[in-house]
């Protein structure tokens, strides 16, 4: 049996799809139940992270395990397979102890060095556990990979190479500045009473926020939650916990919410996010910027672009063409409504420009200008639009022919909320973000933010303590791989032993019982003697890469049964599982 993993991770696969193949508590317990059920694989865990889904088996096989693997992923992730497998990657034997253990160690974290995913992996070996879906194998890997874990952050400065996802997205929030200058006095929301949650409150509470509401579907986790934060030593926040029901007004009181839940629908929509911060975002200025609105983004407006008769939309002088066409009307070779005219825009004001010469040169709205010499007759143009709009749904913006007049980016009001979401999938609309007054940091930003980090020295050695202990792991799985083959052989020569002693009582049946006692005890050390180098070479032997043929040999040259092999290596499975509790 060889362990083989499939997985995907904001590595191999952008935050969208990682979002929508986000597994649930129970399809977790689902895809393990019915990949232990599945011919391949004798033993499964899942490793289920904001971040990552990876789906770790025993199997017999390996090219049958990957099809299995990624056939059970795509259906419990409700991705369909031809999709989801350019993103998935896979690791066997020694790549996939190599994986897991440089997880442990957050070597493969979006915040390299993070610690939060040691719990993570103690979670789903204790899942596994409960299914009884991990046997020796996956046991003694899980377990092992959290000591090499522990080690990496006890023995190095790992830690300082990055932090926790939540510290790292308050950071983000507060633009790179200190956390605590911008936590302290601000009144906090989370929304969630989960691990990642629970971090996120404590954090706030440390950085100093002067009031913190947690809000849950089982309150009562929430109110276990705000009474420690209350009670804790080393902070002096007012923490109060309410139902999620409550979430849109305390939304109003907040200035920073943070939201990790299991929820599969959004938490906090845009609509809902708008009514919070209404009266709370500054109003438009006089110059014309203003607030966005989750419809677009923001428009400024010329003087002149309210007169009479004019769409509130309008900035030409056209009969409510959306542009201002001075700007390229003695521009040679182009037409004023082609593309010279619309370089440059984006999709929103290209369907505008769009819809207004369909309706005059198609739909009848009005009369078409005439053609000038050396421009596009209105046909054309409408065309040229269709055209252009077209790239636009492609590469998200049209390219540009002339290079457009340099435009001021319009000012963006201060935030007045705050909002990070940290679950997977996502909890809060991403069309928040273009609101006015609202700062919202998510999965996907931090993968940006993360991918320009700087690495820590400390990595290095982080990374050959990973290489030492998976040839360490190597080396104790393919000694243990022997074992059984051993015992078998022992037992074997005990049996030989005990037949040959019964044959002498037959020869000699007035032999006393101290002298059979010393015959046997030497019979005993001269096979003991006998075996005991062999056993111990082909032990290290088999410790070596490439050493799983000795079990083979020594099966074939004492003439082994394997049936008493595999019902000796079926007892110390048995007995290993019954010792060994949850990590």
């Amino acid at each position: 049996m060889s362990l083989l993993v499939v997985g995907l991770s904001h590595r191999s696969a952008p935050v969208s799809v990682l979002e929508r193949a986000s597994l649930s508590a129970d399809a977790q317990v689902k895809l393990v139940q019915d990949t232990v059920a599945a011919e391949p694989a004798t033993e499964a865990a899942v490793l289920a992270t904001c971040n990552r889904i990876e789906l770790y088996a025993d199997v017999d096989k390996f090219h049958a395990g990957v099809a299995e693997l990624s056939t059970l992923l795509a259906q419990h992730s409700g991705v369909g397979l031809e999709e989801l497998t350019p993103y998935l990657y896979v690791h066997y034997e020694d790549r996939a102890v190599h994986h897991l253990f440089s997880v442990a160690c957050g070597l493969d974290s979006m915040v390299v060095g993070e610690g939060q995913i040691l719990g993570q992996i103690k979670d789903s070996l204790a899942r596994a556990q409960e299914l009884h879906s991990a046997g020796r194998l996956l046991n003694d890997l899980f377990q092992q990979a959290l000591r090499v874990g522990k080690r990496a952050h006890s023995e190095t400065g790992i830690d300082r190479a990055g932090q926790s996802l939540v510290t790292f997205g308050l950071e983000q929030l507060a633009r790179g500045g200190d956390v605590q200058a911008w936590a302290k006095g601000k009144k906090a929301l989370v929304i969630g009473a989960g691990s990642m949650s629970s971090l996120a409150a404590a954090t706030l509470a440390r950085a100093g926020v002067a009031e913190l509401v947690v809000a849950n579907r089982t309150f009562d986790r929430a109110e276990r939650l705000a009474q420690i934060l209350s009670e804790g030593d080393d902070t002096d926040v007012l923490a109060r916990a309410v139902p999620m029901e409550s979430v849109p007004v305390e939304l109003t009181r907040a200035d920073v919410a943070v939201s990790c839940t299991g929820a599969t629908g959004l938490v906090l929509t845009a609509e809902g996010v708008a009514q919070a911060v209404e009266g709370r975002a500054p109003a438009p200025s006089a110059d014309g910027d203003g607030p966005v609105t989750p419809g677009g983004a923001a428009r400024t407006a010329g003087p002149d672009a309210r007169q009479a008769g004019t769409p509130a939309t309008g900035l030409g002088t056209e009969d409510g063409c959306p542009l201002d066409l001075s700007a390229v009307q003695g521009t040679a070779g182009f037409s004023v409504l082609g593309e010279a005219a619309v370089a440059g825009m984006d999709a929103a004001e290209l369907e505008q420009h769009a819809a207004w010469v369909d309706n005059g040169t198609a739909g009848g709205g009005r009369a078409a200008a005439p053609a000038r010499p050396g421009t596009l007759d209105p046909a054309a143009d409408t065309d040229a639009i269709a055209a252009l709009a077209a790239t636009v749904a492609t590469v998200g913006r049209i390219p540009e022919r002339r290079r457009p007049e340099p435009a001021e980016e319009p000012h963006r009001p201060e935030p007045v909320l705050f909002l990070l979401d940290l679950a997977m999938p996502r909890d809060i609309d991403a069309a928040a973000h273009r609101l006015a007054g609202v700062r919202l940091v998510d999965i996907e930003s931090l993968a940006e933010a993360s991918a320009d980090a700087p690495m820590a020295a400390d990595v290095d050695q982080v990374r050959r303590i990973v290489s030492d202990e998976v040839a360490a792991f190597g080396a104790a799985l393919r000694a243990a791989h022997i074992t059984p083959t051993v015992v078998a052989l022992r037992t074997m020569a005990a049996d030989v032993v005990a037949s040959e002693i019964a044959r002498l009582d037959g020869r000699l049946p007035g032999l006393d019982d101290k002298h059979r006692a010393e015959i046997t005890q030497t019979v005993r050390r001269v096979v003991d003697k006998l075996l005991h180098a062999p056993t111990v070479r082909v032990k290290q032997l088999a410790a070596e890469p490439g050493g799983a043929g000795y079990a083979d040999a020594l099966r074939t040259l004492f003439d082994l049964d394997p049936e008493t092999v595999a019902a000796v290596s079926r007892a110390e499975d048995s007995t290993t599982q019954r010792d060994r509790g949850p990590a």
